[in-house]
C-alpha cells in the first residue's frame, strides 16, 4: 500500500480513512469510495459523510458541509500530506459534557488513579487485527507491535491483536449500549474504563490473544503466548496494565498491554 494511505488523520469529530481500507454497502457509495484517496468518517456512528480524491470532494451525505467538525477536516485535507509522525494530540475539551451525562467527575479519577487520555491526531496502519479490522496504532506503537510479534514467531509463537485504537465516541457507545441493557455505571466500570480514560484512546494498548484462544478473557493467562510476554513484552516496551488487585479497581486483564516507549530496550 502507497505510504500516504497508511495513515488514520483524526479530528475531534471526523476521522480521515485511507478509502482502500473501507467498503461501503451501497452500490454508489462503493464506487465513489473506489475512485477516491480518502473517506471523511462521522467518529460517532461511523456514518461515511464524503470522498475525496483527484476530482475534489463527493458527498456521501448531501448534509456532509454541515456536519460538526467539517471546516477543521477541509483544512487538514488542504494541507495534505500531513507530516505521518507527528505526535500532535487532541484537545480534551469536548469530554466533559459527556462524562457529566454519564455522572463520572473528578471524583471518578481521584478514586481510580486514572488520567483523562488524549487522541492522537495521526494514526498508522500496523497491520490487521484477528477480525481482519484496520489496527490503527501511534506510529511508535506500531513499530514495536511490529518488533514484537516477529520476536514471538521466531520463538514458534503466535500474536493477534484483538482491538488497538478506540476513540472517545466508540468508548462512549460501549458505555451506552451496557446502560439500555440495564447495566449500572458502577457495574460497567469494573470491566470498561469511562470515556476519556482508556489507555486505547493513546493509540498505544492493544487487547492481544493467539490463535484458538477466545477475545479477552482471563484463559488467555493459561497460553504459551501469555508466558511469552510475561518474559520478553517489556523489552519491546509493552506492559500490561491491569494485573491481579491492580489499583484502578479494574478486573484482571492478562490481554491488555500498553507500549510505554521510555521502558523499551528494544533496537
Amino acid at each position: 500500500m502507497r505510504a500516504r494511505l497508511r495513515y488514520l488523520i483524526n479530528t475531534p469529530e471526523i476521522e480521515i480513512w485511507p478509502a482502500p481500507l473501507l467498503r461501503a454497502r451501497a452500490n454508489h457509495d462503493a464506487r465513489v469510495i473506489a475512485n477516491a484517496r480518502h473517506v471523511l468518517r462521522r467518529k460517532r456512528d461511523g456514518r461515511f459523510l464524503a470522498a475525496h480524491g483527484a476530482a475534489g470532494m463527493v458527498p456521501l451525505v448531501h448534509t456532509w458541509r454541515h456536519e460538526p467538525g467539517m471546516q477543521a477536516v477541509l483544512a487538514v485535507l488542504r494541507q495534505m500530506p500531513v507530516p505521518p509522525r507527528a505526535n500532535v494530540e487532541l484537545p480534551l475539551a469536548r469530554l466533559e459534557e459527556r462524562l457529566n451525562r454519564l455522572g463520572l467527575d473528578g471524583a471518578y479519577a481521584a478514586r481510580t488513579g486514572l488520567a483523562l487520555v488524549a487522541e492522537p491526531g495521526v494514526l498508522e496502519l500496523a497491520g490487521r487485527d484477528r477480525f481482519r479490522r484496520p489496527l490503527w496504532l501511534r506510529h511508535d506503537a506500531a513499530a514495536a507491535w511490529n518488533r514484537l510479534r516477529r520476536a514471538a514467531r521466531g520463538d514458534g509463537i503466535l500474536l493477534e491483536a484483538v482491538s488497538g485504537y478506540r476513540s472517545h465516541d466508540y468508548q462512549l457507545g460501549i458505555f451506552e449500549r451496557k446502560l439500555a441493557r440495564g447495566q449500572a455505571v458502577d457495574e460497567i466500570l469494573t470491566v470498561n474504563a469511562a470515556p476519556g480514560y482508556s489507555e486505547h484512546h493513546s493509540g498505544r494498548a492493544l487487547d492481544i490473544s493467539t490463535p484458538g484462544e477466545p477475545s479477552a478473557e482471563t484463559s488467555f493467562e493459561a497460553t504459551t503466548a501469555f508466558a511469552w510476554l510475561q518474559v520478553h513484552a517489556a523489552a519491546h516496551g509493552f506492559v500490561m496494565s491491569y494485573p491481579r488487585a491492580n489499583p484502578h479497581g479494574i478486573d484482571y486483564e492478562p490481554w491488555h498491554w500498553c507500549f510505554h516507549p521510555e521502558t523499551t530496550s528494544a533496537t
